[in-house]
């Protein structure tokens, strides 16, 4: 059973940095299609922050262009989202996305991450 483990969430002033981790197990490296980032704020719907795919495609919403940086450590299958420069605005539950071959998608259980002003 694939279970993703996520880590690196919490508080941080406004101008601050966070680093998420999100550890991918029970499923091996060549099944991945992709791993990404979502979030979802209080209220609002869930939405696409960063994606890497297994040939090594990202992409970023442009409001984090220039500002996170995802990157992934294939020998551990782990994707990381390293965010800089945070703002109120990116206050959010972040969760950690994988999709397998086939295709299926699993979802980790998410990280609170909140930037005071």
């Amino acid at each position: 059973q694939v279970q993703l483990v996520e880590s690196g969430g919490g508080l941080v002033q406004a101008g601050g940095s966070l680093r998420l981790s999100c550890a991918a197990s029970g499923i091996i490296r060549v099944n991945i299609n992709a791993m990404a980032w979502y979030r979802q704020a209080l209220g609002k719907q869930r939405e696409l922050v960063a994606a890497i795919t297994r040939f090594g495609n990202i992409n970023y919403a442009d409001s984090v262009k220039g500002r996170f940086t995802i990157s992934r450590d294939n020998a551990k299958n782990t994707v990381y989202l390293q965010m800089n420069s945070l703002k109120p605005e990116d206050t959010a539950v972040y969760y950690c996305n994988l999709e397998r071959r086939g295709p299926t998608t699993f979802w980790g259980q998410g990280t609170q991450v909140t930037v005071s002003s």
